[in-house]
């Protein structure tokens, strides 16, 4: 356990090693086997919060890189590596947590969980170790060597840390117990403990290495994390009233620093508009925070204003590029309609529309069509009635005044066959009798292009043998139960006759669901 000065996690995990010792020679009650449960789901918890926080570490840490490569370019590499190094080393002690509780029915009742059988057979062989033991402490040795490998000698107090969270025993991994007799490290912690002791020891561990990426990342920020740097690493944006102008139309922007202090006003500004030199005062003039344009919007087409604005900071005049581009369109006469999804709408879902017309604003844009509704600006919904196309209309004004109008037609399909599923599952799937009977019988739509919520009132089941079980809800009843029981291993069971609904449009009848066949593995 860590000495000195230690953090509220690193006590928390320092009194479980504690109760871990004290384990030994307790016969465990149920109380104290709750007990575990609860600082398991507190570090957690924990875990969840540090994961959250690292995140928004590295985050700041690459934000950094990129506006100062010279400074932070290598230590958001290696935060890069710490991090991936510690969701592997996390991932694989998920995992092996999930695999220590598969056969628990309610992993939240932690007075079962009282048995040792698990990781005794999983991490011991006899007096040696078995290969999942040699893996584990594999695991946790790579981890230390390789985060101390990156952090190096620059962070001795991070490198302090890691060395005394994952030590494993002395010298030869071994640690004395309270009788004198030395035992290796990895039997000291995890043979003949229980289950949800067990677990809470391998979270205590994954909070181990959540403190460690976490100091890793704090000690590369070096501080305080502050968006404010130098102005030679800021890109230059522009703002206009809109995207596109008409041809002959008066162009009407402005040339800005992003994330900058608006009230830092450029000395000077050398700008070419399509390599044309532009002249102070007649196309720009310099204001606070920028550039104001002062040019015409020009010919249809792209349009690239380049060069450089000059600041004085610090009493020195710093040059920020500038590379920025605008296209000027000709006067639309016609409409755009298109379909979010696909060329297609959908019966029996709102279908997503987008309708604009190029110029002109969205309120000055009306459409109209059968099951056509808007909801704002050029976002529409279509709920498609009968047949097989729908034509939408749309019209718009002008800014001259001029009225242009243009209809877009649309195949209308239906929803197609939904595909049984038990467990998540569609098609076949293979499990024991005892998961079959807690499963969900459920329908999807496979490869559709809308996440529809659909949901199972009724279903039929058949077992070899056995007469069809006419189900209600999603879930075995006990009739089919009970038939289940008479089930043989390899015995291939059928779902069939799957009733689905969606579960916001009630009143649409999907097509028939493809049936489940479950193999029954014991």
């Amino acid at each position: 356990m860590a000495s000195g000065k230690a953090t509220p996690r690193q006590k928390m995990i320092n009194l479980m090693y504690l109760i871990f010792i004290a384990m030994l020679a307790l016969n465990m009650s149920k109380e104290v086997l709750a007990a575990f449960g609860l600082m398991n789901e507190k570090f957690e918890a924990s875990n969840s919060k540090a994961s959250e926080s690292n995140q928004a570490f590295l985050v700041s840490l690459e934000t950094k890189a990129s506006e100062d490569a010279a400074k932070y370019s290598e230590l958001y590499k290696d935060a890069q590596k710490i991090k991936e190094l510690s969701q592997d080393y996390f991932t694989y002690l998920e995992d092996l947590k999930k695999s220590m509780t598969v056969d628990v029915e309610d992993t939240k009742d932690y007075q079962v969980m009282d048995k040792a059988d698990y990781l005794d057979q999983k991490f011991f062989q006899g007096d040696n170790l078995a290969p999942g033991g040699k893996e584990f402490m594999k695991r946790i040795k790579d981890y230390s060597s390789q985060v101390i490998s990156i952090i190096g000698e620059d962070y001795p107090e991070v490198k302090a840390q890691v060395e005394a969270r994952f030590k494993t025993g002395d010298e030869n991994g071994k640690v004395t117990r309270r009788d004198g007799v030395k035992v290796d490290w990895i039997n000291y912690h995890y043979e003949g403990f229980p289950l949800i002791a067990s677990l809470a020891n391998l979270t205590a561990l994954q909070t181990d290495i959540k403190s460690t990426e976490e100091a890793a990342l704090k000690a590369m920020l070096q501080g305080e994390l502050t968006s404010q740097v130098s102005l030679t690493n800021f890109e230059t944006q522009l703002f206009s009233e809109k995207s596109a102008f008409y041809s002959g139309e008066k162009f009407s922007g402005s040339i800005v620093l992003g994330k900058t202090d608006r009230s830092a006003k450029p000395v000077k500004a050398e700008l070419t508009l399509d390599g044309r030199k532009m002249t102070d005062g007649k196309d720009y003039k310099l204001k606070e925070g920028g550039v104001e344009l002062l040019i015409g919007a020009g010919a249809a087409g792209d349009h690239e204003i380049a060069g450089s604005l000059f600041y004085m900071q610090d009493g020195v005049e710093t040059e920020v590029p500038v590379k920025n581009s605008f296209s000027t369109i000709s006067m639309p006469n016609a409409a755009v309609i298109s379909a979010d999804k696909m060329n297609v709408v959908y019966r029996g879902v709102a279908n997503p529309m987008t309708i604009s017309i190029p110029g002109i604003p969205d309120n000055k844009v009306s459409a109209s069509a059968s099951g056509l509704k808007r909801l704002s600006g050029s976002k529409y919904i279509m709920n498609p009635g009968k047949g097989r196309v729908v034509t939408i209309n749309a019209s718009g004004v002008l800014p001259d005044g001029k009225r242009i109008s243009t209809p877009a037609t649309f195949r209308i399909k239906d929803i197609p066959r939904p595909a049984g599923t038990v467990r998540g599952e569609s098609g076949s799937a293979k499990m024991p009798s005892r998961n079959l009977e807690i499963a969900t019988i459920g329908a999807l739509l496979e490869d559709f292009d809308f996440d529809l919520n659909l949901a199972v009132k009724g279903f039929k089941f058949k077992v070899p043998g056995q007469p069809s079980v006419v189900v209600k809800g999603n879930k075995l009843d006990s009739r089919a139960k009970s038939a289940l029981k008479r089930a043989k291993r390899g015995d291939a069971v059928q779902v069939f006759d799957i009733e689905a609904y969606i579960t916001n449009n009630k009143t649409y009848k999907l097509k028939k669901v493809s049936p489940i066949v479950v193999e029954i593995t014991n």
